[in-house]
């Protein structure tokens, strides 16, 4: 899988889509980044804490999913942004950002639709 053209691909879905980047299991964005012209809210080392606790919580999930079944995504809503957390595989996150007002469940079902999920 290109997972640059992923993140891409995402990005081009809605302009309402901040960010889309794929991370492993250290916390490291590996693919994709910000929109253009975009700005993000949290400073380099922010984002990484941010990304290494969507981590934690995945694996929270993960743990759990002989009960509740392998998990498809996570969404959360701030004040500023959605973010939505998505398994690739077993070793890499594609995590997004979206503004408030974005439809997420529309980008979701895209996004699922575009890593064959």
């Amino acid at each position: 899988m290109d997972y640059d053209k992923v993140c891409k691909d995402i990005i081009d879905l809605d302009p309402k889509i901040r960010f889309a980047g794929i991370c492993d299991d250290t916390g490291e964005i590996l693919y994709g980044g910000m929109r253009e012209g975009i700005t993000s809210h949290l400073s380099p080392d922010e984002t990484r804490k941010s990304v290494q606790l969507a981590i934690g919580r995945w694996g929270l999930r993960d743990a759990l999913s002989p009960k509740t079944g392998r998990p498809k995504y996570a969404m959360a809503e701030y004040e500023k942004i959605k973010r939505a957390t998505l398994p690739l595989n077993e070793d890499y996150l594609l995590l997004i950002s979206m503004e408030v007002e974005a439809d997420h469940n529309s980008i979701i079902n895209q996004i699922l639709k575009i890593i064959g999920q």
